[in-house]
């Protein structure tokens, strides 16, 4: 039985929130068991990290107290490996490099900031060739690989003269689980962790909108997708070039960096018949 000083509307709201988690969850073969001993590793890894006194590291005691796992469970989770927070892989941080440079510098894109179909070899394109962006961001791998890599994802397609074009003006791979798992947890992370400081009420509160209607045609729907599409991703553009203008212009120092994450987006499933009839006057 849940205390009776847990807010009711909270408890709500993690139940609602799991729901799309545990439908993933139950599609891939991931069972009760195997997300509550997940769970139970992240609880601990929190409490140990985030909910110190006085910047000291808590007793195995005080842990069990604040997330209700056994103190074995404490003490043996403390001790295994240590946690780390998920970072996105080091291929998908690169490609989304890339796609940057691609977007974002010239001769790559055009002055509207849309990618240029590229020349795959320098000895063709020179300077604005797929090689030649690749140099750009990395030496340290051949741009054959990432474009074989890329041409798997979906991410890009070659045409009839050996010219690179870019499918998607963000890297969102059309195939591959693990890169489409890997921003699973980086995009509802980040959704997350700003919809959670909102709630906390301490400090400025993060931008964290929507709009949201629940008597529309699917023929609407479909308008409001497209539109989403063409124009939530010159949005999302613009922020990315401003933010690479402004990390150019950062002057090197002592200060701690920051990251930051912009999002956007866009769902649709049937209104609950129940939920959206009208009272009669």
């Amino acid at each position: 039985m849940q205390s009776p000083t847990l807010p009711r509307s909270l408890l709500g709201a993690l139940r609602r929130v799991m729901r799309p988690l545990v439908r993933l969850m139950l599609r891939k073969g991931v069972t009760y068991t195997v997300f509550a001993d997940l769970l139970k590793e992240v609880f601990v890894d929190v409490a140990d990290r985030e909910f110190r006194l006085d910047d000291k590291v808590s007793s195995d005691s005080r842990i069990s107290l604040l997330t209700g796992v056994h103190r074995k469970d404490v003490r043996r989770l403390r001790n295994e490996s240590e946690t780390s927070i998920a970072t996105l892989p080091a291929n998908i941080t690169l490609s989304a490099q890339l796609v940057n440079a691609w977007t974002n510098s010239r001769p790559f894109c055009t002055d509207a900031g849309q990618a240029l179909p590229l020349p795959r070899l320098a000895s063709v394109g020179g300077k604005c060739s797929f090689d030649a962006l690749m140099a750009k961001v990395s030496t340290d791998i051949r741009a054959r690989v990432v474009l074989d890599e890329w041409l798997r994802l979906g991410v890009v397609r070659l045409d009839e003269q050996d010219r690179v074009h870019l499918e998607a003006q963000a890297f969102v791979p059309q195939k591959g689980f693990d890169e489409k798992a890997a921003y699973l947890g980086h995009n509802l992370h980040d959704h997350a962790s700003a919809a959670v400081h909102n709630l906390s009420g301490e400090g400025l509160p993060f931008f964290e909108r929507s709009v949201h209607y629940d008597a529309l045609a699917a023929v609407s729907v479909d308008t409001l997708r497209e539109a989403v599409a063409k124009e939530g991703m010159q949005t999302l553009l613009n922020f990315s070039r401003l933010a690479a203008d402004l990390e150019n212009l950062d002057s090197p120092g002592i200060e701690q960096r920051q990251r930051i994450t912009i999002g956007l987006y866009f769902y649709t499933e049937p209104t609950d018949p129940v939920s959206s009839m009208t009272p009669a006057p």
